[in-house]
This record gives structure tokens, C-alpha cells and sequence, in this order.
């Protein structure tokens, strides 16, 4: 489950490896595959849209519930260096805990999502 939420989460920009040590916002650190569509003291909403081989930056995001739009094949490379595929359908929601990054589209098509990311009170 939670491949396929970083996946999309998001999976993926214009750097070919897992650099920082620490990670970082993804809207600061890759705004080529994340926008923030909606923003207040309870939530961040942000779309995220990667194309065909692009691939993110190392990254976190807080607690956050995932609706993807369309299917996606990918992976996710954790802090570690370790690997998770990331397969997912349009129409699937999902759960993620609070966690680092770096995302990548396997696929040969865009894929998009929906990342509603929970604020701490």
C-alpha cells in the first residue's frame, strides 16, 4: 500500500538518484511534479503528475490519503536504498503514513494523483 501512494507521490522528477540525506518537501524541492491545489490549517491537497520515465527527488510527506486518477506502474527508493514497487489503478484511495522518498514512473504513460497530506494540530 504504501509503494502505491509514494509511487505516485507521488514517483517521480528530474534527479537520477537518491541524494539527500535529509529529506525535504516535495512542493519545494520538485514543483515540476507537485502543486498544491488547496491549502489551511488542517490539510495540504496537492496533485501530483508524473510523466512517462520521470523520477522525484528524495522527499517526506506527513499522514496522507492518496486518490489516484489514473493507473501507474512504478517504484519508490526509501532513505535505505531499498526498493518498493508501486503499481496502482485509477479510482483506487489509500492510506499512508508519514514517511520519506524518492518516487519514479516505470511506465510508459503519465499518471496522476491526489495527495490530501494531514497537518499536525
Amino acid at each position: 500500500m504504501r509503494q502505491l501512494l509514494l509511487a505516485a507521490l507521488s514517483a517521480v522528477a528530474l534527479a537520477t538518484s537518491v541524494a539527500p540525506a535529509h529529506a525535504q518537501d516535495p512542493v519545494k524541492v520538485d514543483s515540476k511534479h507537485y502543486k498544491i491545489e488547496f491549502e489551511n490549517d488542517q490539510v495540504r491537497v496537492l496533485r501530483i503528475t508524473y510523466g512517462p520515465g520521470e523520477k522525484s527527488v528524495m522527499h517526506e510527506h506527513p499522514a496522507s490519503v492518496a486518490v489516484f486518477l489514473t493507473d501507474g506502474h512504478g517504484q519508490f527508493t526509501l532513505p535505505d536504498g531499498k526498493t518498493e514497487p508501486a503499481d496502482f489503478k485509477a479510482g483506487t484511495t489509500m492510506w499512508e503514513p508519514a514517511g520519506k522518498h524518492l518516487p519514479e514512473n516505470l511506465g510508459t504513460t503519465k499518471f496522476e494523483l491526489v495527495l490530501i497530506e494531514l497537518k499536525k494540530k
